[in-house]
């Protein structure tokens, strides 16, 4: 089943959950090393460290003037709990991503919380639509790479 569609109403985050029926310890192996994240996300050079700085690379979206590189700090960490990171553009957005992961009967609830979207700039919003859109996607990759192990 897919994750409850972002909130519209809320323009300065997308908050989503959805249950992923594996344990915690699977979900946080998906969300935290480096070839797993790569391959439902970005390639990256993470360290589930705090105080670790890394970049995803992607492809440049030229109407929200992206370049492709999102820096990242990891700000806290609770392992299979939590883990939260800076997200910035490199210059017009700084945002933070936490993941929260819940035990459900057999499995996780995951929750994603995207924070930081200015109200008033038009392309943080139309940036805010477009990542809402990515990523409910990315939960059923996250499940599928979970149930490998």
């Amino acid at each position: 089943m897919p994750p409850e569609p972002p909130r519209t109403d809320d323009l300065r985050a997308i908050r989503l959950d959805q249950f992923i029926p594996h344990p915690p310890a699977k979900v946080w192996r998906a969300l935290t090393e480096p070839e797993l994240v790569a391959r439902w996300l970005m390639p990256n050079d993470f360290k589930a460290e705090v105080g670790h700085r890394f970049t995803f690379t992607t492809t440049p979206k030229k109407q929200v003037g992206f370049d492709g590189i999102v820096h990242c700090e990891v700000l806290r960490i609770e392992p299979e709990k939590l883990l939260k990171i800076s997200w910035s553009d490199g210059g017009r957005a700084d945002w933070t991503v936490t993941w929260r992961l819940e035990p459900e009967g057999r499995g996780t609830r995951l929750f994603l919380d995207h924070e930081g979207f200015d109200p008033a700039d038009e392309i943080q919003q139309l940036s805010r639509r477009i990542m809402g859109g990515g990523w409910p996607r990315h939960f059923g990759v996250i499940a599928g790479i979970a149930a490998e192990f």
